[in-house]
């Protein structure tokens, strides 16, 4: 038998699906918020998604890939583990306080408040923030095995600070923080790292 063609676009769908989550976390977000924000039926829904939780996966690696996008950025550019955490915050500020989406990380914000039936996203979420944190520890500890940074900077100590940072900077952005609040936040921030020697 032959499928129906779709009568939405799925594009438009993910975004305002993303949208929904980023601004109210996953739990929060029903299948009926869903729906009717979008405009189809839980049967279409389901026929082209999945159920709420294959949706937000779709949604996470979208995200995850325009995330990596803009830590490759910066990080690909950067002379040392200064300029490229430096580059990276300062990235952040600018798209944590886009208006043209809901503020912050759909990643950080997205499990807050994860019910106890929710814990499997909770902890997939949980793995992407600390997958990143060991992409900042890698980073500071690339420079000191290559001698940029002295042997007894802490790597994982120091990059669980700046991993603390971009939440923070996350959950300033949803409080209503501009990226000139946020400049300033990495200003600050940035008088921790140790500059290459």
């Amino acid at each position: 038998m032959e499928r129906r063609p779709r009568s939405f676009d799925s594009e438009h769908v993910l975004q305002k699906a993303t949208e929904l989550f980023w601004r109210h976390g996953y739990d929060a977000t029903s299948v009926k918020a869903l729906t009717e924000a979008l405009g189809i039926r839980t049967s279409s829904l389901y026929a082209s998604f999945g159920d709420k939780r294959q949706l937000f996966e779709t949604i996470l690696e979208r995200y995850q890939t325009y995330g990596q996008h803009v830590a490759d950025q910066a990080f690909d550019r950067a002379a040392n583990a200064y300029e490229a955490i430096e580059s990276y915050l300062r990235a952040l500020t600018v798209e944590y306080a886009d208006p043209s989406h809901p503020p912050g990380c759909l990643v950080i914000t997205a499990a807050v408040n994860c019910a106890p039936a929710s814990a499997d996203v909770e902890q997939r979420l949980r793995g992407i923030r600390q997958a990143a944190r060991q992409g900042l520890i890698a980073r500071i500890q690339a420079d000191i095995d290559a001698g940029l940074l002295a042997a007894d900077v802490d790597a994982e100590a120091l990059g669980t600070y700046v991993a603390a940072v971009i939440q923070g900077m996350s959950t300033q952005a949803r409080d209503g923080a501009t990226t000139e609040d946020l400049l300033g936040i990495v200003e600050l921030a940035m008088r921790a790292m140790p500059t290459s020697r």
